[in-house]
């Protein structure tokens, strides 16, 4: 396909539906992107979420996070904000890829599976101009008896990023000492497709992903790099797992000459790869005093040690946080910086530490907010997560954010802030709007299912309803203030409960009984079908359902098309983009605008459907399409497309009408083509005839 290099923000603005002048008056380039994600951090783990609250009230349990709540009040604070499934894996990857969960190719507890070849968000800003690294945890790179380390597949240098250093492997993460190993054995830290780990003598991971990105950004700001944007995929794998203690304070000043600094020294990795390992507690915690509560006259006692730990590790993150952000004030690129600090799931239970340690709950912190749920659960506490949005100039200060969001929104995000348009298969909306309190914000599509076995934890925090569930399948769909969820799913048949998640944040009222949500309780039914698609290598209870069929009031024979001129490199997301022109056909035709040379044509419609059944769509063009039936993707016939072949897709499709979007990119020649058909039930025809399309 061809590509066009996109060099300022004020080109593409206009096309992304935050005005030009919001955004493109401000700034003259691309503005660099850093995402910092934590692994099992808690909702409320964060100061300005929930720990300050437990402080006001008087609780002795507190946790302290100044640099992430300052974070808050310098910029945007997400406080409907969803991960897209409550363990890393698969949440990662809907992350990376932009894909909800009924679309990416890593689900469940799919750990170490090869991440899709397509479009990430590293592939996507590096064709808008961006460098592009990644550091610390990855564990989406493939794995198989025939696969030889480093020659992963999915190895992040082969997922669009120019730089790696970090954990492979997902099982590397629960160790934070790689070359010690003092509680899960030696870990291998490769750099790019270097093993680092004989060199990493007391490199505590935390510590070890920060020097080494605040080195790249220190090495970005200099020379021609200096001209180039730059996005930072900082991936910690802490607080989860071991537990592991830093070797010392950390390093005082932050930024560019103090805080933590790359050495390069064999041995010596980064300044604090000295003294002792798994040993410095901050103070704060390690003289913290509490009453359990459970009899008055027990005097305050010291908070368990593996309490300390969980602390420690969270403020360290939180000092990261604080070094990151002088750095870059100390560099002068603080103000074209649009930061994003989240977490992949839930807080865990884990700890992995020896048996002599008392084992790790997130109540003791109450981790997980003013929810219910962990790590591995769909109530709010294992899918709502911290997030916090800096972009100095552009994010109001103190800005709160309550629009449902979700994680699989920050492709479309970054490509709207690169000044380039979505890939069309992506499942996310640009937040944009929302967070620049500019524009109208698109809504998200907040969708999660996730199967794992055993029940939900008994802690006398959660409501009754809520205490040894079985998990087994489970499902969460979001309409407007109403969650719907369901553990342990048997068929489609199965009842959402339906919760008013504003005024019942705990979710311990269910409404599903009542008479004015019965059409809701329909809605949610059909709307988790038409979200998706089935995974052989995950299969649910509903992948052989049939996806119901809609009712619009009046349609004609024929479909809708617009065309958008424009030098895509890839399908795009047309919404926003400025329209050329528009018209009825009656079928997708990739000449029913002769004029338009590069650009995309747009088609939408009804497909009317005679018989129930399984349907086979099959489409072939001259440079990439993308076919939607409802918001299931059929046909991706994109990333790596090789122009003229047939791609296909199956689905299951009730009699009646179905809404349908195809998406054709032209490359500007005179022999545009796009094809389309079909075989099903009682009928089928090479091209589809024009009596099935409808607008």
């Amino acid at each position: 396909m061809k590509t066009k290099k996109i060099l300022i923000v004020l080109a593409f603005t206009l096309f992304m539906g935050v005005p030009l002048n919001a955004i493109a008056q401000k700034t003259t380039q691309q503005p660099n992107i850093i995402f910092i994600l934590t692994d099992d951090l808690g909702y409320g783990d964060l100061g300005v979420f929930y720990q300050n609250l437990r402080k006001q009230e008087g609780k002795k349990r507190v946790e302290y996070t100044p640099n992430l709540d300052k974070m808050a009040d310098q910029g945007a604070r997400l406080t409907q904000y969803y991960c897209a499934a409550p363990v890393c894996a698969p949440s990662r990857a809907s992350i990376l890829s932009g894909l909800s969960q009924g679309h990416a190719n890593v689900r469940n507890n799919q750990f170490d599976k090869a991440l899709a070849d397509n479009h990430t968000i590293a592939t996507v800003l590096k064709k808008a101009g961006y460098s592009t690294a990644a550091f610390g945890k990855w564990g989406l790179q493939g794995k198989g008896e025939d696969i030889v380390p480093p020659d992963w597949p999915a190895h992040p240098l082969n997922r669009g990023f120019d730089y790696f250093l970090g954990y492979i492997r997902h099982r590397d993460g629960h160790e934070h000492y790689p070359k010690e190993g003092i509680y899960r054995g030696t870990k291998e830290v490769w750099e790019n497709r270097t093993n680092l780990t004989p060199k990493l003598d007391k490199c505590y991971t935390a510590d070890l992903w920060t020097a080494a990105a605040k080195k790249y950004i220190i090495d970005q700001s200099k020379g021609e790099n200096a001209k180039k944007p730059f996005f930072i995929y900082l991936a910690y794998d802490t607080p989860h797992a071991v537990l592991e203690l830093p070797t010392q304070a950390y390093p005082s000043g932050g930024g560019l000459n103090g805080g933590l600094q790359w050495t390069g020294d064999s041995g010596h990795m980064i300044n604090t790869a000295s003294g002792e390992i798994d040993s410095w507690t901050y103070p704060a915690y390690a003289n913290a005093r509490w009453d359990d509560d459970k009899d008055p006259a027990t005097p305050d006692v010291p908070w368990p040690e593996v309490y300390q730990r969980y602390a420690t590790a969270t403020h360290r993150i939180d000092d990261a946080v604080g070094d990151i952000f002088q750095l870059l004030k100390d560099l002068n690129i603080y103000d074209n910086t649009l930061i994003v600090f989240t977490s992949d799931n839930g807080p865990s239970r884990e700890s992995y530490l020896p048996k002599t340690y008392q084992p790790n709950k997130p109540t003791f912190f109450r981790s997980f907010g003013p929810f219910d749920g962990i790590k591995r659960d769909c109530w709010e506490g294992g899918v709502r997560m911290p997030t916090l949005v800096s972009w100095p100039e552009h994010i109001p200060e103190g800005r709160i954010v309550n629009d449902p969001v979700t994680s699989h929104d920050w492709l479309a995000t970054f490509a709207n802030i690169a000044g380039v348009p979505a890939p069309a298969n992506s499942d996310g909306v640009s937040l944009l709007p929302a967070l620049t309190d500019t524009g109208i914000q698109r809504k998200s599509l907040i969708y999660v299912e996730y199967f794992v076995g055993g029940k939900t934890p008994g802690y006398e925090d959660f409501s009754p309803l809520h205490r040894g569930r079985k998990r087994n399948q489970m499902q969460v769909i979001r309409k407007d203030n109403f969650v719907g969820i369901r553990y342990d799913i048997q068929s489609q048949n199965d009842d959402f409960e339906i919760y008013d998640i504003l005024k019942d944040p705990q979710e311990i009222n269910n409404l599903a009984g009542e008479p004015e949500i019965q059409s809701l309780q329909a809605e949610m039914k059909n709307k988790v079908l038409w979200s998706r698609r089935p995974d052989p290598e995950a299969p649910r209870p509903y992948d052989n359902e049939l996806l119901p069929a809609i009712q619009p009031e009046k349609t004609s024979p024929g479909v809708k098309w617009k065309a958008f001129d424009g030098n895509f490199p890839w399908v795009p997301c047309v919404h926003w983009l400025p329209m050329s022109k528009d018209g009825y056909a009656d079928t997708p035709n990739a000449n029913v605008w002769k004029k338009l040379k590069d650009g995309v044509l747009f088609f939408s419609g009804y497909l009317k459907i005679p018989e129930d059944g399984e349907y086979t769509f099959t489409l072939s063009a001259n440079e990439g399409a993308l076919m939607r039936i409802h918001n299931a993707t059929v046909i991706d016939a994109d990333y790596g497309y090789t122009p003229g072949t047939k791609h296909s897709g199956k689905i299951l499709l009730k009699k009646g009408l179905h809404p349908f979007r195809i998406h054709y990119l032209s490359d500007g020649k005179k022999d545009r083509q796009l094809e389309v058909s079909w075989s099903g039930p009682g009928f089928s025809s090479e091209p589809v005839p024009e009596a099935i399309f409808y607008h």
